[in-house]
């Protein structure tokens, strides 16, 4: 039966059943894995120290030989030792680690060849499992201004004109101040930019209807596969992911990709933007004594395959910047050779389960794999590569100066936890006990772009806070040494920003009645004038008339109402400010451009 949180359930124990049970995974303040053997006998033990694993590292090897197994021991060994973890599930295996493992026969053999029966005691881990699609875990969301335009641009899988179209439209959605939450954001800002495109050509250039209603029907196609989930409020906060339970150890945080991993575009560019977030929030600490996160890449191949050259550029800047930021990433594939040179020279703690080699380019990855180990002069490594059995592995771990070891032949502890999957009324549990879940539950509409342009009102908005309150009241601690960020103003003072701005322009349907009626006034032939007399009586003289003869009415109203925009905003930022503060100053900018906008346009009508 699945325990509760109160009788370690989420793997939560007291002090005193702490200082009792001896650690199996810990060994005098390294993570102990492995033992050393000649395939007969085993020697010593091997460990991994925690001091050096933001060094990175990969764990590879082909279907069956023990990958899962060493990840979910290894992220039983970090979350032991208080660091939290992050790890994608593809198979549905990884959230056994919720539970005590099943004791059977082949384990008592195990447990006795590694001779840890003293030490060893089945059990389960803290956890928090999320679903991007909401269904078999607590939602993940970002917005999609978080994402930006290259990742996003990749999750639409657009070409490199889409994707460059795509970041003027981001450009102008900053520039005027509009937030891009969630898809419906992102649709209402593409065909407002591509309406409004003869206003913005002088600055981002053209905008085509064209391209813009390519870009739109393919957000309604990620929209229909259930994906504009991922997009929207509240965001994760990433400060979450460092949460430690109330008995020390850190959570491991499962994302549920079984569905996810099917829209490898998708899986890898949230991944992507999860590392980019880690390297951009996190303070610099050096190298620490131990991890603050550790995060497993499982099928990290989907991060690298397709990624044009200036993605690849990213990943590998933030692997090679990111461990001074405390951050330890694992990739976890079937091939070495998934991974491209550049990411690989990062990597200092190599575990290599078995290889096959029948192939001309499988012949080459195991000579690329071989050839990343130092030399054992007690086994040809290429000839042990194809040949290790489930749960044996070639491993290298970097020592206390930070080199790497010579390649040991390891055979890999069994995990405390269930190797396999949990049922449905376990994992149910498991995601209602979450500290986390009543946080992100319920999907927010707060003030953005669409909001914008409608004028409609949005939902409160949930603050950020220090620490987790799990449902049976205990308190989770933070560790990620991440500011909260700055609380939004209050609800009601949005609303009435909002609603002023609704009643001042009704905007989705006035911009496209009155968008036509332009498109008729300019579809008219213009009366050709002959003297300022002329220009006089066709619009009642003056610059005005002038400026109608020249550029139309429509023409005219066109460049006033931008005029009138443009001071409604300066004014509109300026009384923001001041109210608000920071955040004030973009709703204000909002609300006076369109006031500009509409009142300048009225004057102009006849």
């Amino acid at each position: 039966m699945l325990r509760t949180f109160e009788d370690s359930n989420q793997g939560l124990l007291s002090n005193a059943q702490k200082e009792e049970q001896e650690i199996v995974m810990v060994d005098n303040g390294l993570i102990y894995f492995a033992r050393k053997g000649d395939g007969e006998t085993l020697s010593d033990k091997i460990c991994m120290r925690p001091d050096k694993a933001n060094r990175h590292g990969f764990i590879c090897g082909a279907t069956g030989t023990g990958k899962s197994v060493t990840l979910k021991l290894l992220a039983e060994s970090f979350s032991e030792i208080g660091v939290p973890v992050f790890m994608s599930d593809v198979k549905g295996d990884m959230a056994g680690i919720v539970v005590p493992g099943d004791d059977n026969e082949g384990m008592q053999e195990r447990i006795d060849r590694f001779e840890i029966r003293d030490s060893f005691k089945f059990t389960g881990y803290p956890v928090s499992i999320f679903d991007i699609y909401a269904e078999k875990g607590t939602p993940l969301r970002t917005t999609v201004s978080e994402m930006g335009p290259q990742l996003f641009s990749q999750v639409l899988d657009l070409n490199d004109t889409q994707t460059e179209l795509m970041q003027v439209i981001f450009k102008i959605a900053d520039d005027e101040g509009l937030i891009l939450t969630d898809t419906k954001d992102m649709k209402a800002m593409i065909q407002y930019a591509a309406d409004h495109s003869d206003e913005f050509k002088m600055d981002y250039g053209l905008i085509p209807q064209q391209s813009a209603s390519t870009i739109i029907r393919a957000i309604v196609s990620l929209e229909a596969e259930g994906a504009d989930k991922f997009f929207g409020e509240p965001a994760i906060d990433i400060r979450d992911f460092f949460l430690t339970a109330p008995d020390g150890r850190g959570i491991v945080n499962i994302l549920d990709a079984e569905t996810l991993v099917n829209k490898p575009r998708l899986y890898s560019a949230f991944m992507l933007y999860l590392l980019s977030e880690l390297f951009e929030v996190l303070p610099e600490v050096g190298d620490p004594e131990k991890p603050k996160i550790v995060f497993f890449f499982d099928e990290a191949h989907l991060l690298f395959k397709n990624a044009s050259k200036s993605l690849l550029e990213k990943i590998e800047q933030v692997v090679k910047l990111i461990r001074s930021k405390g951050v330890s990433i694992f990739f976890v594939t079937q091939s070495p050779g998934d991974i491209p040179g550049a990411v690989m020279s990062q990597l200092g703690n190599k575990i290599e389960h078995g290889l096959h080699a029948y192939t001309p380019a499988e012949q080459k990855a195991l000579n690329a794999a071989a050839d990343a180990f130092r030399v054992n002069p007690a086994f040809d490594t290429k000839e042990l590569m194809q040949n290790l059995g489930t749960g044996e592995a070639v491993v290298s771990m970097l020592d206390e100066k930070g080199a790497p070891s010579m390649a040991e032949y390891a055979f890999v502890l069994p995990p405390e936890s269930r190797m396999g999957a949990i049922s449905d009324e376990e994992r149910k549990t498991a995601v209602d006990n979450s500290p986390l879940n009543s946080k992100y539950l319920e999907m927010l509409d707060n003030v953005s772009a669409y909001e914008v342009i409608t004028g409609r009102v949005p939902q409160e908005a949930m603050a950020p806070a220090d620490t987790v309150t799990a449902p049976d009241g205990q308190v989770y601690g933070n560790t990620s040494g991440i500011p909260v960020a700055e609380t939004a103003p209050a609800q009601a003072e949005i609303q009435a920003e909002v609603s002023v701005e609704a009643s001042a322009v009704p905007q989705a349907e006035a911009m496209v009645v009155e968008t036509q009626v332009e498109e008729q006034v300019v579809a008219k032939p213009k009366k050709k004038v002959k003297s300022t007399e002329d220009v006089e009586q066709v619009d009642g003289g003056g610059i005005g008339g002038l400026a109608d003869s020249l550029l139309g009415k429509a023409g005219k109203r066109q460049v006033v109402r931008s005029t009138g925009g443009s001071i409604g905003r300066e004014i509109g930022k300026t009384i923001g400010e001041a109210v608000l503060g920071k955040k004030g100053k973009t709703i204000g900018g909002n609300i006076g451009s369109a006031i500009g906008r509409n009142l300048f346009g009225t004057l102009t009508k006849k």
